[in-house]
C-alpha cells in the first residue's frame, strides 16, 4: 500500500487508522514511562482518553502536563513506516465539563467501546477522562518512500 501525497493527510490517514496511542510521561525522577491508550480525538487536535487516576502515567500528567504521544502503523511491511509524533499538554477533564467532553469523546467511538457516561467518570468512579491537547505533529518519511532525498527515515512537520 502506498503513502498517501500529501504528507497531513498521512497523518490524518494513521491517526483514523488506528485505535491505541502510545502516550509518553515523564516519571518524578525524569525517567520517561510510555503507556498504551485506547483513544477518540476531536479534528485531530485533542485526544481523549479513559484511565485510573492512581496509575502512573495519570500521576504523572497531573504533576508534568507536558506529554508526547506517538501513533503508528506496525501492520505495514519492512520500511513502509508509518507514524504520527505529536506533542501536547494533557490533564484530567474537570468534572464541570464531563457532560461536554463525554459527548466529544465519545461521539466516534468504535464499535464495542465503553460510552462513558460523566456519571461513570466522577465521584467514587475508579475511573477518569482525560485529554490532550496536540501542540505539534510530525510525521514519519521512511528512507526508501520517493520524496525523502536523503534515503534516511526522517520525520516531516504537518498540521493535520
Amino acid at each position: 500500500m502506498s503513502l498517501p501525497e500529501d504528507l497531513h493527510e498521512l497523518a490524518r490517514a494513521v491517526i483514523d487508522g488506528n485505535r491505541y496511542l502510545t502516550l509518553g510521561t515523564t516519571e518524578d525522577d525524569h525517567r520517561p514511562r510510555l503507556s498504551p491508550v485506547y483513544f477518540t480525538h476531536v479534528g485531530y487536535r485533542t485526544f481523549y482518553w479513559v484511565s485510573s487516576p492512581d496509575a502512573r502515567h495519570s500521576k504523572n500528567v497531573a504533576a508534568r502536563p507536558e506529554v508526547a504521544i506517538v501513533i503508528f502503523d506496525s501492520s505495514v511491511e519492512i520500511g513502509e513506516g508509518r507514524a504520527v509524533f505529536m506533542d501536547a499538554a494533557a490533564s484530567l477533564v474537570p468534572d464541570d465539563e464531563l457532560p461536554q467532553r463525554c459527548s466529544e469523546a465519545f461521539a466516534d467511538a468504535d464499535p464495542g467501546a465503553v460510552r462513558f457516561q460523566p456519571g461513570e467518570l466522577s465521584g467514587d468512579a475508579p475511573l477518569r477522562l482525560y485529554r490532550a491537547d496536540a501542540t505539534g505533529w510530525e510525521v514519519h518519511l521512511p528512507g526508501r518512500d520517493p520524496r525523502n532525498v536523503t534515503g534516511i527515515d526522517v520525520r516531516r512537520r504537518v498540521t493535520p
